[in-house]
């Protein structure tokens, strides 16, 4: 997961994030049967946290290699101890932020699944991605899209607001882009990517109980929860869970959902025939 500047003072907790991460690694899985390989290829994996979707990646491209790339380096660590080079010779880990890549004609393919949320400003990610890609290569990116997790937002601001949690609040910055499918189009395009496909689609978040919606609150939303200091920090993460639960109660079978948005993207780079065009 990629951080963005005012994000700066958080520190991933790669194995609690790993052990609460289980409904982005099953949308990682839906996006990676859309790339469709064939075992060749040459993929970056933008944003890939504890490794566990980037191996997967390379177990389809025996013949090709896969690059995980992350700027958390609690993530990189945890990723290199689980897939060490010698059990995964086409597997890589690299620490870099996304918005300073410097790779030129390298991969066929880029991949990012729940990252580029994170990062306020997609023009040096998009132009990175791009000269990184070989002509002809193809982006497919998912992330949160306009209006992704609206229940849980307003439960932060509903307790941003009350007055034993206001003043950690002062100051504070939205630390999400949540683009819609018109801006994120043009934003491509601008960058010279052939579009594809730019769709909005909502998803829905299950977890089996409190505790589960509990540790997704504590591993995800820390530009919020490390506002708050950490003998009291449970105590606010309970409140956001019981307020939510009060709005969206759990299903008859006590599920509880939170509806997600996500922005799905896939484009090409030009080749470079048409680029002398």
């Amino acid at each position: 997961m990629f951080k963005q500047p005012n994000n700066a003072g958080i520190d991933w907790n790669a194995v609690d994030y790993c052990k609460h991460s289980t409904a982005q690694q099953s949308w990682a899985r839906e996006l990676i049967t859309k790339l469709q390989l064939h075992g060749e290829e040459h993929i970056l994996d933008l944003g890939c946290g504890d490794g566990k979707i980037t191996a997967e990646i390379a177990g389809c491209v025996p013949r090709g290699s896969v690059t995980g790339l992350d700027n958390s380096p609690a993530m990189i660590d945890l990723a290199r101890q689980n897939f060490p080079d010698e059990k995964y010779p086409n597997l890589s880990f690299r620490l870099l932020d996304a918005g300073r890549l410097d790779y030129e004609d390298q991969f066929d393919i880029i991949f990012s699944n729940a990252v580029l949320h994170w990062i306020p400003d997609h023009k040096p990610v998009l132009t990175g991605l791009y000269r990184a890609l070989v002509p002809g290569g193809r982006i497919l990116l998912q992330m949160g899209g306009k209006s992704n997790a609206d229940g849980i937002l307003r439960m932060m601001e509903l307790l941003q607001a009350r007055s034993e949690w206001h003043d950690y609040f002062l100051n504070f910055i939205f630390p999400y882009n949540f683009p819609d499918d018109r801006e994120y189009t043009h934003l491509l395009t601008q960058t010279g990517f052939i579009v594809q496909r730019v769709e909005l689609f909502p998803k829905d978040m299950i977890y089996n109980d409190s505790a589960g919606l509990a540790g997704w609150v504590r591993t995800t939303w820390m530009p919020y929860t490390t506002r708050i200091p950490e003998a009291l920090r449970n105590k606010f993460i309970d409140e956001v869970v019981a307020e939510y639960l009060v709005h969206v109660p759990p299903d008859n079978t006590g599920k509880i959902h939170v509806a997600m948005v996500r922005l799905e993207v896939e484009a090409i780079k030009l080749t470079h025939q048409l680029q002398e065009q």
